[in-house]
């Protein structure tokens, strides 16, 4: 399954939405997702499992590159 993961780059920091980012991994689950990316101290705010339509428009507007954790 592939995961959008909605974050910021900082723990200290209140999020603000205009500096949230976004990467895709590859994982079986949430909680796996989140150990994949543990070592890079990013302050997740959402991840969200994409498929079907959604992951189709994601591939054609070129937004989605797999992160390698």
């Amino acid at each position: 399954m592939i995961f959008k993961v909605f974050f910021q780059t900082s723990l200290t920091e209140v999020p603000v939405r205009e500096h949230t980012q976004t990467v895709y991994v590859e994982a079986e689950t949430i909680n796996d997702v989140r150990k994949k990316l543990a070592d890079r101290k990013y302050n997740i705010e959402y991840i969200q499992e994409i498929n079907g339509k959604f992951l189709e428009y994601e591939k054609d507007t070129n937004s989605l590159e797999l992160e390698n954790v």
